[in-house]
Parts: structure tokens; sequence; C-alpha cells
């Protein structure tokens, strides 16, 4: 008789690296820092820490440092450039004198510590307080913007890929095609310009800011009804530059799975098509662009900036514009590493969502 042997399971997935090249185990500090999860993270610890640092130096090597900023704009009513040189030293909280390497090694040390400093335009103000006061607002209108288009873009590419080389599909990727190749600021302008000036649809006066004069912050409906008339702009703006993007990658990928074995043997079995379009295409179709929700969340940070300065909407774009206009070095270079943070962790999402979702991408 045979000798049966029974196959031991195979070890559960980790997330680690491979072993050593002797194929011994690793040891358990090296398979922690091997881990998939903590390389990524890693990656972009190094990411930030290098836009940090060419931030602090791009900002410097901007024409004129914050005293002459301000000193040129105080002789515009008739003041001497001594005097107003002298009032500029003494309003901002910035040593002209301060070495460089010191200057770049405070940064370093503030950044690790989480502190930004002080602005210099707004003494007695600190960085992050300022980076606080406006950055909710740009999160605000970009997540219901992304919310918003992302559900309907895969509902109409869905819709695109059943009904594909038809009417609706070729109307529908005329329109994703045009959406998708227009800058989300473009979109704010003809927003502004056809639809309040031109058909007078709204007044664009009326909604610029976030919120109206007299309405206090508050967890009740009068301040966010009052919020979301204000963010409404924005948002819709968001809504129409990415859903372009959505109806198109959902539209492929339903067609590709529309094409699989699985699918063919669920109609010859007689499923409705209902559940075949839920349970079979469509769970299928969407969970390949999980992870991809947060890259284009990213994105939209990164382009906030823009749309916010067309609509006047107060988030962080009118605030990194202060940043820059003033050489508030502080405030420039903390908004710029905040911004850069909100955009490596929607990609250190998605990296860490797709290997959720495919394993094989961690060997």
């Amino acid at each position: 008789m045979a000798t049966e042997i029974a196959a031991s399971p195979p070890p559960p997935d980790t997330g680690t690296t491979a072993p050593s090249r002797d194929g011994a185990p690793l040891p358990p500090h090296l398979r922690v820092w091997r881990h998939y999860a903590l390389v990524k993270v890693r990656k972009a610890l190094v990411v930030v820490f290098v836009v940090a640092n060419v931030t602090f130096f791009l900002g410097r090597a901007m024409p004129g440092d914050p005293i002459d900023v301000m000193a040129g704009r105080l002789t515009q009513g008739g003041m001497s450039l001594e005097e107003a040189r002298i009032i500029a030293a003494n309003s901002l909280a910035y040593d002209p004198g301060a070495p460089l390497w010191r200057q770049w090694w405070d940064f370093i040390v503030g950044l690790a510590t989480f502190d930004m400093g002080m602005t210099i335009n707004r003494p007695g103000f600190t960085v992050a307080d300022s980076i606080a006061a406006y950055l909710p607002w740009t999160l605000f209108s970009i997540g219901v913007g992304t919310v918003i288009a992302v559900t309907l873009g895969l509902g109409l590419g869905m819709a695109m890929a059943y009904r594909r080389n038809r009417v609706l599909d070729h109307v529908l990727s005329v329109v994703a095609s045009v959406l998708g190749a227009i800058p989300n600021y473009l979109i704010a302008m003809l927003l502004v310009v056809g639809g309040g000036m031109y058909l007078s649809w709204f007044d664009p006066i009326a909604l610029r800011g976030t919120l109206s004069p007299g309405v206090e912050a508050g967890f009740n409906a009068e301040f966010l009804g009052d919020a979301l008339y204000h963010a409404g702009l924005p948002i819709f703006t968001y809504v129409l530059a990415i859903i372009g993007t959505w109806m198109l990658i959902m539209k492929a990928s339903t067609t590709e799975v529309l094409s699989e074995d699985y699918v063919t043997v669920a109609r010859a079995r007689g499923l409705r098509d209902r559940r075949i379009a839920v349970s079979y295409v469509g769970r299928n179709a969407i969970l390949p662009l999980v992870a991809q929700i947060a890259i284009s969340f990213g994105t939209l940070v990164g382009g906030a900036i823009f749309v916010e300065q067309v609509l006047v909407y107060k988030g962080v774009g009118g605030l990194l514009l202060d940043a820059v206009n003033y050489r508030d070095y502080p405030l420039l270079q903390g908004l710029l590493v905040v911004l850069t943070t909100c955009v490596v962790a929607a990609n250190l999402v998605a990296d860490l969502l797709y290997s959720r979702l495919d394993p094989r991408i961690r060997k």
C-alpha cells in the first residue's frame, strides 16, 4: 500500500518579500523592514522629504525677499525706500541676515517635529493654524466632487458598455472625451462666464467665499446648507473635470468583463440580466478601479489651486498665492508640503488597496 503523504498548507501571505537568497527564512526585524506596506511608506516619506527640500530652495530662489516685497509696496504710496525697508523689517517676522544653512536646518527640524513655524507676513500666526483654517474647505469641495463624479461615471460607463456602438454610447463617449480634455480651471472659467454672466443661471459674485456674512461655523442646518451653497460651483467643476475619465475607464473595464466566460455561463444558466449586471459584471468591473479613486482625489488636490483662484473660493489656493506674492517662506513651504503629502498619501492608499485586491504584486 502506497504511503500517503499529507501536503502541508502553504504559509499565509504576509505581504513580505521573498526570503533570503540561500532559502533561509528572514529574521523578524528584516521581515518587518521588507514588508510591502512599510516599503511603500518609506518611499512615500522620501518623496515628501525631497519635495520639501526642493520647495525650500526654490522659494528662496525667487527674486526679492519678504522685506523687499513689502518695502516695494510701501514705496508705491510715496514713502522712501529706506523708510519702507525699516518699517518692513520691524513688521515682519523675518531675519534677512540669517544664513541659508541655518534656515534650512530649522526647517528640517521643524518638519521632523511637525512644527512648521510662524508665518512671516502675519506675525503671531503659526503656519499650521493658517493652513488649518483653509485646507478643510478644499478637502470638502474635492471630496464631495470626487464622490459624485465617481458614482455617476461608473454608472454611465457601465451603461455605455452595455449599449456599445449605439446612439447612447456614441453620444456619451464624445461628451466624456471632451470633458476629459478640458483643464479644470478652464471649466471653472466657462461656468462663471457662460452660466453666470451670459445665461444668468447664478450670481457668481454671491457665490464667492466659503460662507455668507453672519453665518457661524457649527454642526447645524444653516451652516451646512450655506457651505454647500458656496461650494456648489467648485464641486460642479470637479465633477465635470473627472467624470468623463471615469466614464471611459468604466466602459473599458465593463466591456472586458462582459467577454469573460463566467458571464456567458451565468447567462446560459438563465440568470436575470439585472443580477448578472450587479453580481457578476459590475462587481468585477469596479474592483480593479477602486485604487484609482485615491489617485483621482490626489490629482484634484494639486489642481484645486487654480480652480479656487478662478472661483474666488477661500481654500488653500488663495493662501498659496499670498504666500508666493509676499515671499512668506514658512507658509509657502508648509502649504506645498501639506499638498504634496495629500497627493503622496492618496497614491500610497492606492498602492495598498491594489496590493489587497491583487496579492501577486507584493511578490
